[in-house]
């Protein structure tokens, strides 16, 4: 299941759907930190920010036929 799981994030609607996951987490830890002002919960928001920037820029560079 984790092999598929990895094989399938390699693509490109894995990529996609992978970067838009972790964004809308990221924008609701940031909403939850704000309203807590929990160091952590800015911690785990850029975290998650980090893991979709890096999925989308993998999918822009995969789309543009780059690997």
């Amino acid at each position: 299941m984790i092999r598929q799981l990895d094989i399938w994030h390699k693509t490109r609607l894995g990529l996609l759907v992978f970067g838009l996951v972790e964004l809308a987490i990221s924008y609701g830890l940031f909403s939850w930190a704000v309203d807590r002002g929990n160091s952590l919960l800015y911690l785990l928001t850029l975290t998650f920010l980090v893991g979709a920037l890096q999925n989308l820029f993998k999918l822009m560079r995969n789309c543009a036929g780059g690997r």
